[in-house]
């Protein structure tokens, strides 16, 4: 009984897991503007996401433009989407095939696959957790690089965003 208590609590987390990836790959707060420098009240926040780009006024109003070529795009940001991306894939592969395998459930009842399909499913949630956790480490990294970076302009240097925050948790839930 407790081994089922505990495939159930580790399949509610990668779920959870699953839907922070999916939120923080779609979310364009991955790089927010740094407030840095003698201009520290502004009237417009920027903020780079994996998909597009926003513009916050202080009115309240979010203006988004979505990335139009994936060609135009930096190998790292390309890099990043494709792993975010992979990461929520191999998270829902997980959540399908651990569902089959888990011990509450009557699919392959009385089978001997069904423990491989658990430990599959437990195999591929570590997978996307790992997928996610590089992402957003590459990116904290990029952004760390480019703030401390004293070529770029105050104007041109960005914080991390709360969906990097968000790939974080999910990550670590994932796992």
């Amino acid at each position: 009984m407790a081994s089922m208590a505990v495939q159930l609590l580790g399949f509610f987390l990668g779920l959870l897991g699953l839907v922070g990836s999916v939120v923080a790959t779609v979310l364009p707060h991955w790089r927010r503007t740094a407030y840095v420098g003698s201009n520290i009240i502004t009237a417009t926040a920027y903020m780079k996401g994996l998909w597009m780009e926003c513009v916050w006024h202080s009115t309240g109003i979010y203006q988004c433009e979505v990335h139009r070529s994936m060609l135009a795009l930096p190998p790292d940001l390309q890099a990043a989407r494709a792993l975010m991306l992979l990461s929520c894939l191999t998270s829902t592969l997980a959540a399908l095939v651990s569902s089959a395998g888990m011990k509450c459930t009557r699919c392959a009842r009385g089978s001997s696959i069904k423990h491989a399909l658990a430990i599959s499913g437990g195999v591929c949630f570590l997978s996307a957790g790992m997928l996610c956790l590089i992402t957003v480490c590459w990116t904290t990294n990029d952004v760390i690089l480019d703030f401390y970076n004293p070529i770029l302009p105050e104007g041109m240097k960005y914080e991390i965003g709360m969906a990097v925050y968000l790939g974080y948790v999910s990550a670590l839930h994932t796992q």
